[in-house]
């Protein structure tokens, strides 16, 4: 569940962004959850990556990726990291990229 915050900010960004509007409209369905071996599969290195679900640690990643995503686990932190990747918050992926462009979804 998201915040009352993130949500707050999330739906002001949907007002100009047809990105927002999309992370927005998967918000409100059931949550979707991506395994991290998706990741290395749709990516490549330095992509930027917004997960509307819970992104778990199964598989592994071998390159560098930016990610934010409602939730993800323990495990799947620690790999993204492990290959050189970071890891953002819903505030600081919002704050970054307020248009979503160059952003891939993946969910």
């Amino acid at each position: 569940m998201l915040s009352l915050s993130v949500h707050r900010a999330l739906r002001r960004l949907a007002k100009g962004s047809k990105f927002w509007r999309a992370i927005l409209k998967e918000a409100n369905r059931p949550r979707r959850v991506v395994n991290v071996y998706k990741l290395n599969r749709y990516t490549k290195e330095g992509d930027v990556v917004f997960v509307p679900g819970k992104l778990l640690g199964l598989g592994n990643i071998d390159h560098p990726v930016t990610v934010s995503a409602f939730s993800l686990s323990k495990s799947a932190y620690e790999k993204v990291v492990r290959a050189g990747g970071s890891v953002l918050s819903m505030e600081d992926f919002m704050r970054l990229y307020p248009t979503g462009r160059g952003v891939k979804i993946i969910g």
